[in-house]
């Protein structure tokens, strides 16, 4: 405990690591099937045991009604967008919630969203 568990070399580590996951991400590098198992087993064994983190609040209600919000927000500013024919800011938005897995539907009926 007098070197505070050397907690600046860990999260050194940590970026290494993810470093590394980004150049796998890229095609800069590969990973094989065995070493994705054992990058795996250590980020949930770090993360959930060493750490104790534990992600009991991802399926909780609040925590849904607290993202539909967020989502009619962004679709409420994408479509003031689109009436200032601002297309380059709505599209972005649009295409950022993509990426986050947020499909957007421009209907009749208004603009909808799915997860």
């Amino acid at each position: 405990m007098n070197d505070d568990f050397n907690t600046p070399i860990l999260i050194a580590q940590l970026f290494e690591g993810s470093r590394f996951i980004n150049l796998v991400n890229d095609g800069a590098a590969t990973l094989t099937s065995e070493d994705i198992k054992l990058l795996s087993q250590t980020l949930s064994d770090f993360i959930y045991e060493v750490l104790g983190m534990n992600n009991t609040s991802a399926g909780t209600s609040g925590s849904t009604e607290k993202l539909n919000g967020v989502v009619e927000m962004l679709i409420q500013m994408r479509n003031q967008a689109r009436a200032n024919k601002d297309f380059a800011l709505s599209d972005e938005i649009r295409d950022k919630l993509q990426e986050l897995g947020i499909i957007i539907k421009d209907g009749k009926e208004g603009t909808t969203f799915s997860f």
